[in-house]
């Protein structure tokens, strides 16, 4: 049974629409936790420390640091972790900004039975005392074919994190026995209950010529689900077949008839 840590109580504010930031009000004492390189801005009276280890002091040796570190390594993120800190005798405000177009999340871990799942880049920010850690697959299917590998985020605790995703987020809750078939790169994050397990595109037509991948995410219920329009990988990919000398503007992406595309239509650079 998770032990709940009794994080700091941030308050919140989301600014912004397609390149959101989110300001946390931090009360004289409090901190919250940041990934390195997220900072939009801080008031005066906020201190920053940069830390080696999940930012918690929960470490009893150099070795436990060594470890959470290498396990914030495993799941994409910075070696590092920034804590701020409000010194001051009066309430001050730290912004921390999404690093691509898409919406931030907040999620009261408290209301998920304390832990939430996520993509391994997911991670904003959270009230000090959530802790950040990795989730390994235990079904070979879903960390070969799963789009985010053996390795996803895991955060626990008792107080609020922030999550981020490209284009619209989506919020499903579904209920005992339901499932969802979700592109393998636009699933967010899932409540621990969500049953998650990858199976391949039914019929050689959708196989071949869908332009969907082989595979999709199932999801079955009871639990809360969220998922994004646009995966940065995606977002990407077009920017480079668009970028001159890396694609060619292929239609039907995905698709073995994508250069058939560019020859019907007189694109054939």
């Amino acid at each position: 049974m998770l032990k709940l840590q009794n994080a700091h109580e941030i308050d919140y504010k989301l600014v912004g629409e397609e390149m959101q930031f989110v300001e946390i009000e931090l009360d004289p004492g409090e901190s919250v936790l940041a990934e390195a390189g997220s900072l939009l801005s801080m008031d005066d009276g906020i201190s920053m420390e940069t830390i080696f280890g999940d930012g918690n002091g929960g470490e009893t040796s150099f070795l436990d640091k060594m470890f959470n570190a290498g396990k914030r390594i495993l799941t994409g993120e910075s070696l590092f972790i920034t804590a701020y800190t409000n010194t001051g005798r009066s309430k001050a405000r730290a912004c921390f900004a999404s690093p691509y177009p898409g919406k931030i999340v907040p999620l009261d871990l408290a209301v998920y039975q304390g832990k939430i799942i996520c993509q391994k880049d997911a991670f904003l920010c959270a009230a000090k005392g959530v802790s950040i850690g990795i989730e390994f697959s235990r079904k070979l299917g879903r960390g070969l074919f799963g789009g985010e590998g053996f390795i996803m985020q895991k955060l626990e605790g008792d107080g609020l994190t922030f999550v981020h995703a490209g284009g619209t987020i989506a919020q499903r809750e579904l209920q005992a026995g339901e499932t969802l078939r979700v592109d393998t790169g636009c699933l967010v994050a899932f409540t621990k209950d969500v049953d998650y397990d990858i199976e391949m595109v039914k019929g050689i037509k959708n196989v071949l010529f869908g332009g969907e991948g082989l595979f999709l995410a199932r999801l079955r219920g009871p639990g809360t689900v969220w998922i994004q329009s646009l995966p940065f990988s995606r977002l990407a990919g077009r920017v480079l077949a668009s970028a001159p000398g890396f694609g060619s503007n292929k239609k039907g992406e995905g698709s073995i008839l994508g250069g058939l595309g560019n020859l019907l239509d007189g694109d054939n650079r």
